[in-house]
């Protein structure tokens, strides 16, 4: 096929998902071409049974090899250090929680992507995400959650730029997780049953303190001792790192103090960690800023349903006041361990409206 409508790019990262969205696409007619992506040295960061290491790009080349079209490996390892790793150190470092695969989705994965899949003639890229792409009565295109609401991965869309959605296309997304499994056997593909990665690619061993000693000076203040502050504002012992610790942990804060603590602040400026029984944790209002939306700036007043962590449950919130750079939320129901530096994701009717990192607690 020379029509470039019919010509699609799939990011191919050897596993099931990615896979069968190839085979899905070429039984729609579409003349399938696929790219791995090298995000980083294999000597350095991850092992190699991370996604994005040695065994996914020998797994994508044996489908790809399978399925009759064409593969390749693009080395994007300098941007994804830039703009995942350096950003995943320098929030921590700042005392928040970073979520690199949305950072990695909008700048090192989709829109580089979708640039290199039009140098090949292609008109759209493809990918395995569980997600959906719909118009809304404007026509404008808008992420929706995926068929299968335990799988469903929108959350981490949010900020790939509006003017990518046109041009996407997430063929999984229709599926549930079993019957895609389902369709890899029916093809015959040895990755099947393949396990999925429960860990950041690049810390594939979950050791983030390990991983940040590595990328840090040993001197940053984030390693030298401070106090952890209880409820009343009273010191009650002393930690190894602020770096340590997120918003809502409960391991290392310490016991013995007749009710159990959890972490509710981390100020990296007096290095002091913050706890507090659970019911401290429970918050109704918070800032959201670096604001990506797909319906515009909504007016004060504006009610969405809204995600603050991948897995929490959706809940119903009220815009207090919005411009282009920050929103006001207030929740009409408290959640618990609301936590800057993660994102919090905006729906109406499962359709994904816009989203944005929370930046301070009111």
């Amino acid at each position: 096929m020379s029509d470039s409508t019919k010509k699609v790019l799939v990011a191919l990262s050897g596993g099931v998902d990615s896979s069968v969205a190839a085979i899905l696409l070429q039984q729609q007619g579409y003349e399938v071409m696929a790219v791995t992506l090298k995000t980083f040295c294999y000597q350095g960061e991850a092992g190699p049974k991370a996604c994005c290491g040695l065994e996914g790009v020998a797994a994508a080349k044996a489908v790809a090899a399978k399925l009759g079209f064409p593969h390749m490996v693009l080395d994007v390892s300098e941007s994804f250090q830039k703009e995942v790793i350096q950003d995943f150190v320098d929030e921590y470092a700042s005392g928040r929680t970073p979520n690199p695969c949305v950072r990695c989705n909008a700048t090192v994965k989709i829109p580089f992507l979708l640039d290199k899949a039009r140098s090949y003639g292609c008109n759209y890229l493809a990918t395995g995400h569980y997600a959906t792409i719909v118009k809304n009565s404007a026509g404008n295109s808008l992420l929706h959650r995926g068929a299968d609401q335990k799988k469903d991965q929108s959350y981490f869309l949010w900020e790939v730029p509006p003017k990518v959605l046109p041009h996407l296309l997430l063929p999984v997304g229709s599926f549930t997780k079993p019957q895609i499994r389902e369709l890899a056997e029916k093809h015959g593909l040895a990755n099947a049953q393949r396990p999925e990665s429960q860990e950041i690619c690049f810390v594939p061993d979950g050791d983030y303190m390990n991983f940040l000693r590595q990328h840090l000076p040993a001197d940053h203040p984030g390693f030298q001792p401070g106090y952890i502050i209880g409820p009343r504002g009273e010191k009650l012992g002393r930690h190894d790192g602020y770096m340590n610790f997120t918003v809502g942990q409960r391991k290392g804060v310490g016991g013995g103090h007749g009710v159990k603590l959890y972490v509710c602040k981390i100020d990296p400026d007096t290095r002091e960690v913050r706890v507090g029984p659970r019911e401290t944790m429970m918050g109704n209002e918070f800032m959201v800023e670096k604001i990506n939306t797909f319906i515009g700036l909504p007016p004060a007043g504006s009610e969405f349903m809204v995600q603050v962590r991948y897995k929490s449950m959706p809940v119903k919130c009220t815009i207090v006041s919005a411009d282009a750079s920050a929103w006001k939320v207030k929740l009409h129901e408290a959640v618990y361990a609301i936590s800057p530096g993660q994102s919090a994701v905006f729906y109406q009717n499962d359709d994904l409206v816009a989203g944005g990192t929370i930046t301070a607690l009111k």
